[in-house]
């Protein structure tokens, strides 16, 4: 669940804070074995659970974002909790139990292992299958300039391609929160037009002094822009350069 959720929101977190994420979850799940508790204070641990889980999983952040985060790590719970819910009243599976909102699953170890093998081999197959989603993936840029740099998400997508009109270099779009703290050189600017932000206009583009997009340095003007870019993620790259 957690990892559906830093997929869709393009969340930069480690695999370490995850497992102490799903760690940390699977302590909480523990109150399964707890008398029957009110439902009212049970809603109130579910969201002070979830809050946490969250946090540890994935970090600090602002308020909005941490809320949004909360928020779709609940909607991801309550589509299993519907599966399992289904699954559960259609066809009372032997060893399979719902108390104080926790699923428990009395299944050996050795079945939990085969079983999840058995997943993650379906799933890789489909992804080899389907070539994997390619229209929108997260990439991680890193800007200097000025003796300064500035590291951040962006999205990877397929339909920006925002080109700097004299060079022909491609164009990262960013929000310029993201470049605090960088000396944008004036004199390696350049006023690049678009048409991927959803609309026409005209952006004012700078040359870094370095760019990499995943670790590999890229020939990019970095695109600056205020308030556009409404996503957790304020950054747009082209597909082409982060292949």
């Amino acid at each position: 669940m957690l990892a559906c959720v830093r997929k869709f929101l393009g969340i930069r977190a480690g695999l370490i804070r995850l497992i102490l994420g799903s760690m940390l979850g699977g302590i909480l799940s523990l109150t399964a074995l707890l008398p029957e508790i009110p439902t009212g204070l049970n809603i109130l641990l579910d969201i002070a659970y979830a809050a946490a889980i969250v946090f540890v999983s994935f970090g600090r952040t602002n308020i909005k974002s941490y809320i949004k985060r909360v928020a779709v790590y609940f909607a991801v719970s309550f589509f299993f909790c519907g599966i399992m819910i289904f699954v559960y009243t259609a066809f009372r599976p032997k060893g399979m139990a719902i108390f104080n909102d926790v699923v428990y699953f009395d299944i050996s170890p050795v079945l939990l292992i085969i079983l999840t093998l058995i997943c993650y081999y379906i799933l890789r197959l489909i992804r080899r299958l389907t070539k994997g989603d390619i229209s929108k993936s997260v990439c991680e840029v890193t800007v200097e300039s000025g003796g300064r740099s500035a590291t951040f998400s962006a999205v990877s997508d397929t339909g920006c391609s925002v080109r700097e009109p004299f060079s022909s270099s491609y164009v990262i779009i960013a929000e310029k929160s993201l470049l605090k703290g960088i000396v944008l050189d004036e004199s390696k600017m350049r006023v690049i037009p678009f048409d991927s932000l959803g609309g026409k206009g005209l952006l004012k583009g700078y040359k870094p002094d370095r760019a990499t997009v995943n670790g590999i340095d890229r020939d990019v003007y970095i695109g600056v822009c205020e308030n556009v870019i409404k996503s957790e993620i304020k950054a747009i790259a082209p597909y082409e350069i982060t292949k």
